[in-house]
């Protein structure tokens, strides 16, 4: 009696739903494809690989240009072995001079003093002689002790008048337009030097060319003429 109770009282219970088993999932939708987000990354990477070469090939755009290797003065010439080539960047900006224009430009003078390392540029040459405004070139010969042994071209140097022949240069015509210790320009550039290093004997002597003020040059030649000059290296103020 009570076994058909619980039997009767199961069937009247609702049946659970089935679940569907792992395998009857339903279907997802596809992906939906966007060809115009594809295409502009493809253009994306494609302008990214063309920049990257445009520089690459900038990068190797470079010229054989001059470099000065001895410190060129004012007035003076480039001479071999005072120069050489190096690679730069090309750039239509810098007058860069070439290093196949080198025979050219020995045949121009220095603007101004020309340092060392300094990568030459059209700007800093003209033809003919060229000083600098207020300036004059003045060639004076020295004989051992009036001039420092290791006087270069480039140097600053106070030139003063030296007795000539026992005189005082204080009272000597030789000491024209000097101060009376005898100086005659404080501050004077040595533009080149000469001292005949290419002779069998040397004499000691020695050729310098001085650039000095428009209103010394006069006292400077009429000193040196007399054999009556002799410089002393000082500092470089920038002549």
């Amino acid at each position: 009696m009570k076994i058909q109770e619980r039997t009767g009282a199961g069937a009247g219970r609702a049946a659970a739903p089935a679940q569907p088993s792992v395998g009857d999932r339903l279907p997802t939708p596809p992906r939906e494809r966007k060809p115009a987000l594809a295409a502009l990354a493809v253009l994306l990477i494609l302008l990214g690989a063309l920049g990257a070469t445009t520089l690459v090939l900038r990068a190797g755009d470079r010229i054989e240009v001059i470099k000065v290797t001895k410190e060129i003065a004012a007035g003076e010439s480039v001479k071999d072995g005072g120069v050489t080539s190096v690679m730069v960047a090309a750039d239509d900006g810098i007058d860069y001079v070439r290093w196949d224009q080198l025979d050219t430009l020995k045949t121009l003078k220095a603007k101004s003093t020309i340092y060392q390392g300094s990568v030459v540029v059209g700007q800093m040459f003209a033809a003919g002689d060229s000083l600098p405004k207020g300036k004059a070139s003045v060639g004076v010969s020295l004989k051992q002790g009036q001039y420092p042994a290791d006087i270069k071209a480039g140097d600053t140097v106070a030139v003063y008048s030296v007795p000539s022949g026992g005189s005082n240069p204080g009272n000597s015509a030789d000491s024209a337009g000097s101060s009376s210790d005898g100086l005659i320009v404080g501050n004077a550039r040595v533009s080149s030097k000469s001292d005949g290093s290419d002779a069998t004997v040397s004499t000691g002597n020695l050729s310098l060319t001085l650039l000095v003020d428009e209103a010394d040059a006069a006292a400077v030649a009429r000193a040196a003429s007399a054999n009556a000059v002799a410089v002393v290296r000082v500092p470089g103020t920038g002549n």
